[in-house]
């Protein structure tokens, strides 16, 4: 879907970041006064959705940039923190719970970086090790072609040792990246699914293999690298043919660049059955074997999704047995008959990942770190 309109905000339009985007978007901007005028043009639309990927917000992000993600008590959580800087997709994924989760969804860019930077600031100066990351809310790649924001975060990351950036995306938008001092510090992600799924169900995303390219060259420029398994989808086959994606990834990509690699099968809030029916006639993703979870969400019966975990496991392991394999919003019992052991039993999800960071992004460890502030600014 194409961008044909760009509303901006009145209070923000003088901002540096906003003027940036404006020059390079080359869209006639609207400037507008209420922004939930806009809001409510949406809602009303035949396809809010739809027509919610061809307009682009720019406004100010009032409230907090860094949000604990939002697990739940009964699965282990990986303790990641969100940087908020948009919401939404220009992308159109049937399975995407951001469908179900703005109401109604707005494609909107936040242009107040400076206080975007003033409060991860104090964050990085905290004596800890934070994973943060901006695809929670929105891919984290598609603003590149308007805005310089990813540049200045990876700058920022690259200068203190404590905490890591992870971008992650569908997309290869990925040339600003090159010949950035990262230092090893940001991580780049992809998304990554089978071809089959990518085709049915992820509407104007880069294809696997693009996907894989892309990954490749930011492993030429020293970044470290990660990829997500998630949501994995459960068909006729699939094993083998996620299994061939392994394959495709390994032969591209070297295991000693990834710092980790996720897995999630495919869940959802019961309100995107109708949005998912109603969007893509064409998907039967809402029509396997699911029963409510702990978190009440969809999920497959835990022996097929632990099936289908237990045989990626096995694959990662022939293939990259130091990379940190892990489970995104699974218990322990999904964890012990899958990967074989429960986080717990080595400190945690949180510590596994942490450690995992420190190995590949030569980071501090908290004892290590004496100078503070100072240090951190160099």
């Amino acid at each position: 879907m194409a961008i044909t309109q760009l509303f901006v905000d009145r209070r923000v339009a003088d901002l540096p970041a906003a003027r940036d985007f404006i020059r390079n978007a080359k869209i006639g901007p609207q400037i507008i006064e209420d922004p939930t005028l806009l809001y409510q043009s949406i809602k009303n639309a035949a396809d809010p959705w739809a027509r919610a990927k061809e307009a682009i917000l720019l406004t100010a992000n009032k409230g907090a940039f860094l949000k604990a993600c939002p697990g739940t008590r009964e699965y282990a959580c990986c303790g990641y923190q969100i940087l908020h800087i948009g919401s939404y997709c220009t992308m159109d994924c049937a399975y995407c719970i951001l469908q179900s989760y703005f109401h109604p969804p707005v494609l909107q860019f936040f242009v107040n970086h400076d206080d975007l930077m003033v409060e991860l600031d104090r964050h990085l100066q905290t004596p800890r090790l934070h994973r943060i990351g901006t695809g929670e809310f929105t891919d984290s790649l598609i603003w590149e072609r308007w805005s310089g924001l990813n540049a200045r975060l990876v700058n920022r990351f690259a200068h203190q040792r404590r905490s890591v950036l992870e971008l992650k995306t569908k997309t290869t938008q990925i040339d600003r990246f090159e010949g950035l001092d990262h230092r090893r510090k940001t991580i780049l992600a992809w998304s990554l699914n089978t071809p089959r799924i990518i085709a049915s169900q992820e509407r104007g995303t880069a294809s696997l293999a693009a996907r894989i390219r892309a990954a490749a060259r930011c492993q030429a420029w020293g970044y470290p690298l990660a990829f997500h398994f998630d949501p994995m989808v459960i068909y006729d086959g699939c094993e083998q043919e996620y299994q061939e994606v392994l394959e495709l990834l390994f032969d591209a990509i070297r295991p000693e660049n990834i710092v980790w690699i996720s897995m999630g099968t495919f869940r959802f809030m019961p309100a995107l059955k109708a949005i998912i029916e109603r969007r893509f006639a064409d998907s039967d993703i809402i029509y396997g074997e699911f029963i409510p979870g702990l978190d009440g969400k969809m999920r497959y019966f835990k022996p097929l999704r632990t099936r289908l975990y237990r045989a990626m496991a096995v694959w990662l392991q022939d293939r990259t047995p130091d990379t940190l394999a892990y489970l995104c919003m699974e218990d322990e019992q999904v964890w012990s008959n899958s990967i074989g052991y429960a986080p717990q039993s080595r400190g945690g999800l949180s510590v596994m990942l942490d450690e995992a960071a420190r190995k590949h992004c030569a980071l501090q460890k908290p004892e290590d770190s004496r100078s503070g502030v100072a240090e951190d600014l160099q």
